[in-house]
């Protein structure tokens, strides 16, 4: 609404105007909606979150785990081959390193000459050792000692039925006393003969039964010189360092010209046999954790993607227990912290060959107790 006023002692004419303020019930039409649609979906996500907690126990303090396989070198020596490279896929059985294979070849030949001398002397394998021939000249010169025992015997037996009649002769005074003298002497002769033939013999059965031990001990000198051949060629064979599974190298600790000793660590074959979550559960989540119930995944490496998995064990112990220092709640500054327990989890359906779970991964686990 305007109004004008006319011009006083030629003043030139004033002009002045209003406006009526628009009614804000349009705003409010559009924002009181979008206000009421975002409370509903809030509290539908909240009873949503509400009632998805109550049939599930979740945590995020959970990893992938896996067969992470050592290979050690079992022989000392210098490296002259490293086969393969970090990351490399690799087959069991496959040869990784190859060590100095020079001196263990020298003492395998040694060892099979000392296994040709103990089977020289122990025989085997249709030949007549040196032992079993000493055996078999016991066992002959006892067989003639025994002979001469049965000849001495029977001089002696013939010895003494002389001796009988050369006395009944005397007694009738057929023959004369020097006869019965010599009798007598041949009486004495062939016992004494008699004796010594049984001494001889009892003497070539101990050479025996020596000869037989000699048997045994020359058998066990066979089996050890056997076996030193077996563990020579088995120490040659460690000079060729093999993969134990098949899987991926990693953590490659060697290289050519390097001087290894038993026991040292040359890499790690992370396993191709499979893998599987370990989720540290608070100790207060345990009470409807079962063996079995499905388990869902979420893989943080590849944006929230979701694995399938069933529990497929609990640990006997908390973590704590397996630490270097385990705690004391004896020593009197005793802190109640709420525990972890491990729990594993077996993936069933994993995110496919594009997406692979690798040890080490941040997963999150929600597992369905209801």
């Amino acid at each position: 609404m305007a109004t004008a006023t006319e011009p006083q002692n030629g003043a030139p004419r004033a002009t002045t105007s209003t406006t009526t303020p628009v009614a804000p019930s349009n705003k409010r039409r559009i924002i009181l909606p979008l206000v009421a649609l975002a409370v509903l979906l809030g509290l539908g996500w909240g009873v949503k979150q509400w009632l998805y907690g109550r049939a599930h126990e979740s945590t995020d303090n959970a990893q992938v785990d896996g067969h992470l396989v050592p290979v050690l070198s079992k022989v000392s020596g210098y490296v002259t081959a490293v086969n393969v490279a970090e990351n490399d896929q690799v087959k069991q059985d496959s040869v990784l390193v190859r060590i100095d294979e020079r001196e263990y070849q020298v003492k395998l030949e040694q060892a099979d000459a000392d296994l040709a001398a103990a089977r020289a002397a122990a025989g085997g394998n249709g030949l007549t050792g040196q032992a079993q021939a000493a055996v078999a000249n016991a066992a002959g010169q006892e067989a003639a000692l025994n002979a001469n025992v049965v000849a001495a015997r029977a001089n002696y037996t013939k010895a003494e039925q002389d001796l009988s009649r050369v006395k009944e002769l005397v007694a009738k005074q057929v023959v004369s006393r020097q006869q019965l003298d010599a009798a007598q002497a041949a009486f004495d002769a062939a016992r004494a003969q008699l004796a010594a033939a049984q001494n001889n013999a009892g003497a070539a059965g101990a050479g025996v039964t020596n000869a037989q031990a000699g048997v045994r001990l020359a058998n066990a000198r066979l089996s050890a010189a056997q076996a030193a051949r077996d563990n020579a060629a088995l120490q040659l064979s460690y000079t060729k360092v093999t993969a134990p599974v098949t899987g991926v190298v990693s953590r490659k600790q060697v290289e050519v010209g390097q001087l290894v000793q038993a026991g040292q660590p040359l890499l790690t074959i992370v396993s191709d046999t499979g893998v599987w979550v370990t989720a540290n559960f608070k100790e207060t989540q345990l009470g409807d954790l079962r063996v079995g119930q499905p388990v869902e995944i979420d893989v943080d490496a590849y944006g929230g993607s979701t694995a399938k998995g069933v529990v497929e064990s609990v640990s006997a112990a908390t973590g704590a227990k397996f630490a270097l220092l385990p705690p004391d709640n004896a020593t009197g500054n005793f802190t109640k912290v709420v525990q972890r327990v491990p729990v594993r989890i077996r993936i069933t359906e994993g995110l496919g060959k594009n997406r692979p779970l690798r040890p080490g991964m941040s997963v999150v686990a929600h597992v369905s107790t209801k």
